[in-house]
């Protein structure tokens, strides 16, 4: 009889053993379970400092809910240069930088077509939705996979991967190669369109989007403060000379009458105001909801790219009421689609992250009135002092082919005439160069395919050179000089390897994703490895960056 019940004690506790670790396995796989949706949002010229510096004014639904729910890498910087809208879109989702993926700016100089190209642009494809061409567009000069493409790829092509945004190049580049869909603004017409690269005709749920007259009840709003303008305190005085004004106003001040601006913009005015977040925030709704984004059987991807923080910013600069105005909003749009991501994917079911595709500088004459240096210079002014050199030291101007996004492309043609060897040239140059009073650094592209940087401006510069596009010499302007543009109408700009562009945000929240945050010094090449990782899939073809293990549970 006693062995009978040390057999049925030991029966028991084994089996509650059994049921324990089954339950504790079962616990594990949910918490680390694979996302059914990643949402990646990009913010425009998002600097890091307006997470903390706002932070205050911010709700617990929306950039809070990301910080204290969530893991927040607060030394996350573009690693290379230049620091345009383009680039770093391609850089997040692509894991690398343009000495791979090949987007080298918004714009920039083609030396074997021997002309300016725009990032998207594709005369192959035609508009779908609106009879301009603001559609003939495709992801063909990015050479590298993205996270979606690779997420298509470990799925058999099956799942979905769409792409938003007011810019062209905001959607397209992030959804990558093999997207469903992308879809962007048009600014001519108040709409959203795509391209032929995509689709032959909009699905009727974004026909319906754009025949609802959204878009023309947003530009008819008037744009005043979400509080009371007195406690603004963040911010310097609302009518100030570093601000640029809308066309049809005086002075650069609330509240902003929107419906006579338009007369004067159009529906451009869009890109330029916080209801420009509000109608593309509205466009995620409605895709989750028609396109059943992580409601089926593979994960799916939705690349969202808020524009208007952009617009808002390189007319008003990063102190204004506007731009603390506008990220009091975007808190709110935030949490809107987290909300909504809540009632329709899940609590748990999807991972969202959050970065920008740069930063940006305060207005030069803002930082010399607090005698903080900074200043002002002409593109022309420094175009003309380099064909001078050029002169000066080979007796002709026509070796400077073109000078685009501070590379000096050299004539082939006038090398070969005037039997010059293209190193020492271009080391002739760069060596005069930079000793112009507004140009900090130069260097040739012999020293950057021979010399290995690894740190400092010229490690940026190089991630942002590429031997098959890029110049035959790059140069660096001293830090906070802008063109002369701004000195008059007010405003800023960015593009520099300064911390000022670089520094950004980048969050991780949702399925898989561990609470905590880190001061290590993270790229944000990291964004793309690290999603990967969580979705266990292969890295993007070009992929430099690491997996920040510590975020993924």
């Amino acid at each position: 009889m006693k062995h009978f019940f040390t057999l049925i004690l030991s029966i028991v506790l084994v089996a509650s053993c059994n049921k324990q670790v089954n339950q504790n396995s079962h616990n594990s796989t949910t918490s680390s379970a694979k996302p059914k949706l990643v949402v990646g949002i990009v913010i425009d010229q998002m600097r890091y400092d307006y997470l903390t510096r706002f932070k205050h004014r911010y709700g617990n639904g929306g950039f809070n809910r990301l910080l204290n729910d969530g893991f927040n890498l607060k030394n996350g910087h573009l690693n290379y240069t230049p620091t345009y809208t383009a680039v770093g879109h391609a850089s997040a989702y692509t894991g690398t930088t343009p000495e791979n993926h090949g987007i080298m700016g918004n714009d920039w100089y083609h030396k074997y077509e021997q002309k300016s190209v725009y990032c998207v642009d594709d005369k192959d494809y035609k508009t779908v939705g609106s009879d301009t061409k603001q559609g003939e567009k495709s992801p063909h000069r990015m050479v590298t996979n993205t996270i979606g493409d690779q997420l298509h790829l470990a799925q058999n092509m099956n799942g979905k991967v769409i792409g938003l945004s007011l810019k062209d190049r905001g959607a397209i580049l992030p959804a990558g190669h093999s997207a469903n869909a992308a879809y962007w603004y048009d600014t001519k017409k108040g709409k959203f369109i795509t391209s032929t690269y995509y689709m032959n005709e909009l699905p009727k749920w974004v026909k319906e989007f754009n025949d609802s007259g959204i878009a023309e009840k947003y530009v008819n709003e008037t744009w005043n403060t979400y509080y009371d303008i007195s406690t603004y305190t963040s911010s310097t005085s609302d009518d100030n000379k570093y601000e640029e004004k809308f066309k049809t106003e005086d002075a650069p001040v609330f509240p902003h009458d929107l419906k006579k601006i338009k007369k004067k913009e159009g529906f451009n005015l869009l890109k330029n105001t916080p209801q420009g977040n509000s109608i593309l925030t509205d466009l995620a709704l409605a895709t989750i909801d028609n396109e059943k984004m992580g409601q089926g059987e593979y994960i799916d991807l939705l690349a969202v790219s808020y524009s208007a923080t952009d617009g808002i910013g390189h007319k008003f600069a990063p102190n204004s009421i506007e731009v603390e105005d506008t990220y009091i909003r975007m808190d709110l749009e935030i949490e809107k689609l987290l909300n909504h991501l809540d009632k329709t994917v899940g609590k748990g079911n999807y991972t969202v992250f959050l970065t920008a595709d740069h930063a940006v500088t305060e207005n030069p004459n803002y930082l010399k009135d607090n005698k903080l240096p900074a200043g002002f210079r002409s593109s022309k002014k420094i175009n003309d002092h380099i064909k001078d050199i050029a002169k000066d030291k080979f007796g002709e101007k026509k070796l400077i082919e073109y000078v685009q996004n501070n590379n000096i492309f050299l004539s082939e043609k006038h090398l070969k005439k005037e039997k010059l060897n293209r190193a020492f040239v271009a080391q002739t140059i760069a060596d005069e160069l930079v000793k112009h009073k507004k140009v900090y650094k130069t260097v040739t592209s012999r020293t950057l395919e021979t010399t290995y940087f690894t740190e400092g401006l010229l490690a940026l510069v190089q991630k942002g050179f590429n031997q098959k596009y890029s110049g035959d010499i790059v140069f660096i302007y001293t830090p906070s000089i802008l063109s002369d543009g701004y000195d008059k109408k007010g405003g800023t700009t960015h593009g520099s390897p300064y911390s000022y562009d670089t520094h950004i945000p980048m969050l991780f929240y949702g399925a898989g994703i561990n609470k905590g945050g880190s001061h290590e010094y993270n790229p944000v090449t990291n964004i793309a490895p690290t999603i990967c990782a969580l979705l266990e899939i292969e890295f993007t073809n070009g992929n430099s960056g690491n997996v920040v293990s510590e975020i993924i549970k």
